[in-house]
This record gives structure tokens, sequence and C-alpha cells, in this order.
């Protein structure tokens, strides 16, 4: 994937931070044409956005942050990644909120920079505290690697996820508000 071929492996920590630095430039991008770009343009990069970020948690949710609770001794790694669950959830949320707001909308800018903030915060945390703890855990981190990436992609091949509709693109907020109702009814 990305000019890697079968032979070479990934570290979990170079995948996730890869991710990163590719959800910051996207946000970057983002901030740059928020004023200038079309509405269409500005939609399309914060479906990506959102895409990624919602792959990106939901690897480190299923796979990683399992994986770094039984590394990592019990005081050294619990408190933050319980920091790091509450955070997906409220980026969830924040995602959640864009991926239902028209661009029109006068706090759509507002929200994409409230992410990205957020996310800012979300990932000096993993990198400068929660990532060489478990670096210096024994962990294979190769392995761990392989199934990042594999289960990676395995979610970008999906399409229809989160709170698209079956055609890919985004629900109207009729169609949101009639799936919520469905889910509160039950």
């Amino acid at each position: 994937m990305f000019g890697m071929t079968s032979n070479e492996s990934t570290s979990a920590i170079e995948l996730l931070k890869r991710d990163h630095d590719e959800v910051d430039a996207m946000f970057k991008q983002y901030e740059d044409m928020k004023d200038d770009g079309d509405a269409a343009a500005k939609e399309s990069l914060v479906e990506k956005i959102c895409d990624a970020l919602t792959v990106h948690a939901q690897i480190e949710e299923e796979i990683f942050y399992p994986a770094a609770r039984r590394a990592l001794h019990e005081e050294e790694g619990k408190e933050l990644l319980d920091e790091a669950a509450v955070e997906h959830q409220t980026l969830k949320d924040l995602v959640a909120r864009l991926e239902s707001a028209p661009t029109d909308d006068p706090l759509y800018d507002a929200g994409v920079k409230v992410l990205s903030e957020y996310v800012k915060h979300h990932v000096r945390e993993e990198e400068n505290e929660l990532f060489p703890k478990v670096k210096s855990s024994g962990l294979d981190l190769a392995d761990l690697g392989s199934k990042l990436e594999a289960r990676k992609g395995q979610l970008q091949g999906r399409s229809g996820r989160g709170s698209r509709n079956g055609s890919g693109r985004r629900r109207t907020r009729r169609q949101s508000g009639d799936a919520n109702e469905k889910r509160t009814s039950h």
C-alpha cells in the first residue's frame, strides 16, 4: 500500500504517525481553501478527513489500544488509554456533526477548525506520551503494524460507511433524522 511491497513491514507507530501526518496535511489544505474554495471541494475534502479519522480511530480502538493495554503496566498506560478512548468519542461526535451539516452552515468552517485542533491535541498526547511508552514495552510493533495495515485496508474498502447513505453520499438532514428516530424508537 502506498509504495510498500509485501516484503516490507511497517511498525504500528510508523503507520499511525503516517495517518496523523496525512490528516494534518488535509486540515492545512482545508484551511488554505476555506474562504475561496467552492462548496463541493470543501465537502469533498471534509469527507476525506472524516473518513480518514473514522478508519484511524477504529484500527486504534480494535487493535492498537488493546495491545497497548496488555503490554503496558497498569499504572503507566491505563490513564493515557482511558483519555484516548474519551477523546475518540468526542472526535466521532464532531465527525458526525460535520458529516450531517451542509457546507453553507455558518458554523461549518468553525466545526472543521475545532475538529482540527482537537485532533492535534490528541495526536500530541499519543506521539509524545503513549507511543514512547509502547515503544519501550517490548510489544512486537512490526506484527502489530501488519494487523493495523490489514484492518485499515478492509475498512477503506467499504463503501457507504458511517453516516453516508448507500450511494456513498452524505445523508441529508432529513435522512439523518429518520435514522436517529429509528435508532431511538427501539
